[in-house]
């Protein structure tokens, strides 16, 4: 059985909800998903999964935060080739540039970007979006159940 990891970094909580929320969706499928914060995702672990929620918000100039997870994840990004790979993030302002250039990113690292974009929230997760979260994560772990 293929397993989901959820690696994401949150400073006002809304990707952590964001997270949280797409790991419910995974969970209601039945499939294996295990979510961590990016500081606490040991990078060997990423052969272990078959697809990867990668969550962060927009910071700075519309960037990924570059302290705690853009680090990790261009390490992890050499181990990407050919894996799926989901993205997600919050913004509060701008226009998620951050995600357009993230989903280059995952382009040019020859993975396979779920459903050929990220999701995004602006500010907090309302009710609306939660269940927009819960859905994708259920699509992305459906995806899986309809593989094997």
């Amino acid at each position: 059985m293929g397993k989901i990891a959820i690696v994401y970094w949150s400073a006002s909580g809304n990707t952590k909800q964001m997270a949280d929320a797409i790991a419910d969706g995974i969970n209601r499928t039945g499939e294996v998903v295990e979510i961590f914060s990016a500081a606490d995702f040991p990078t060997e672990r990423v052969v272990e999964f078959e697809k990867i929620a990668f969550g962060c918000p927009a910071m700075g100039v519309e960037e990924l935060e570059q302290d705690e997870f853009e680090p990790v994840f261009t390490e992890l990004e050499m181990h990407l080739t050919g894996k799926i790979i989901a993205l997600f993030g919050s913004y509060d302002w701008g226009d998620g540039e951050w995600m357009r250039t993230w989903q280059h990113r995952i382009n040019d690292d020859k993975a396979v970007l779920f459903e050929g974009k990220g999701i995004i929230v602006h500010g907090t997760p309302n009710k609306d979006d939660k269940q927009l979260c819960r859905a994708f994560g259920q699509r992305l772990a459906q995806e899986m159940i309809n593989k094997k």
